[in-house]
């Protein structure tokens, strides 16, 4: 067998061996292939022919050779082979060099999810490797050399990441609507004059919340259209065809708005079946709203308007509704609201500038 038969054999076929048997040795620490030692010969041969990715150092230059399946590691990267190692990782030099040597010295490394920020798309990422760092030793029993096995688990570690903070952000939002429905249940209870009227009173309540629930679920509770959730809100107190009207743009709300709102227009909406437009034949509710400037800023308005029911009268006390628009919602919304109890109509008004409300380009979180 002639040396390029035998060279031919122990590279392989895959492309980092036509890559090593291309490449001018002869310019490098190593030197030609055909001088190489037998030791080093075996190692190259060996990870060659690996499927796991791998990559070989070699001599106190550290140059590398590596496996086709290390390639994805290196991504956009310059070629490595026949390079030192630090020059193919020099933006995490710092870290990875404590660690090479120690393998030098003769004291493997294993760790796992290693984080290193590297540069092998055109930008620095945040990346994650479990590897071993094993020492490789030459024919006559010195260390020579470093056999880096590795295995990239960024995509585990970043899915791992985000199911902690959805965990977080999970129990965050159960105890804020255990909060709603512990308020909701106080104010019912303690205005109602009967257990029964409190018992149907909380359980609409409850639907309510629950129809706002809904939307934020369809939405990933990333943030909410205000017009699905005002739809679901006034939906199941419409009777008739056109007495509910409510218009306006797109509107993104966040979610603790959303669920404000969404109380708020169920007892308005209660309000008005008891005592206003909805509680005769012919009177019409005028849900709208809209962007424009207030004192130089872009805001929000929204007005509930009822025309076409009884003469309207101040209540003679406040009750949950009205609490819940006048201090809950403006705060939810970093806003201003009014009501105002005019003769041929109740009047409801919420303003707020439009930097209160979520990035209306992105979905964003509470």
């Amino acid at each position: 067998m002639t040396m390029t038969d035998a060279l031919h054999l122990f590279l392989g076929h895959s492309a980092c061996g036509q890559a090593v048997r291309r490449f001018n040795w002869a310019h490098t620490p190593l030197g030609p292939i055909d001088g190489w030692s037998h030791s080093l010969r075996t190692m190259v041969g060996a990870i060659l022919d690996s499927a796991f990715p791998q990559c070989l150092l070699w001599g106190p230059q550290h140059i590398t050779i590596h496996n086709d399946a290390f390639l994805p590691i290196l991504g956009n990267k310059p070629p490595a082979i026949g390079q030192p190692f630090e020059v193919v990782w020099a933006e995490a030099w710092h870290m990875i060099e404590p660690l090479v040597e120690r393998a030098y010295a003769g004291e493997p490394t294993f760790i796992e999810d290693y984080p290193l920020v590297i540069q092998r798309a055109g930008r620095p990422e945040q990346a994650y490797f479990t590897f071993c760092y094993s020492p490789i030793r030459d024919d006559d029993g010195r260390i020579a050399g470093m056999l880096d096995t590795v295995i990239e688990t960024t995509s585990k570690v970043q899915a791992q990441q985000q199911a902690k903070l959805i965990n977080a952000e999970l129990a965050h939002r159960i105890q804020n609507t255990l909060a709603i429905v512990n308020s909701v249940c106080d104010q019912t209870f303690r205005a109602a004059s009967s257990l029964e009227e409190a018992r149907a009173t909380f359980l609409r309540r409850l639907k309510a919340l629950g129809q706002a629930h809904i939307v934020l679920t369809q939405s990933s509770w990333i943030s909410a259209p205000m017009a699905a959730i005002i739809e679901g809100a006034l939906l199941p107190h419409s009777t008739a065809p056109g007495e509910i009207c409510a218009q306006g743009p797109s509107v993104n709300l966040s979610a603790r708005q959303a669920l404000s709102l969404s109380m708020a227009m169920h007892e308005l909406a209660t309000n008005s079946m008891k005592y206003g437009a909805l509680s005769v034949a012919g009177g019409e509710v005028s849900v709208r709203w809209g962007l424009e400037p207030i004192n130089g800023d872009q805001c929000l308005r929204l007005r509930w308007t009822e025309t076409g029911g009884p003469r309207v009268a101040p209540p003679e006390r406040r009750g949950f509704g009205s609490r819940l628009i006048e201090q809950v919602l403006a705060d939810d919304f970093g806003g201003k609201v009014s009501l105002c109890y005019a003769p041929e109509g109740l009047r409801f008004e919420l303003a707020t500038r439009l930097s209160n409300l979520p990035d209306q380009g992105a979905r964003v979180g509470v």
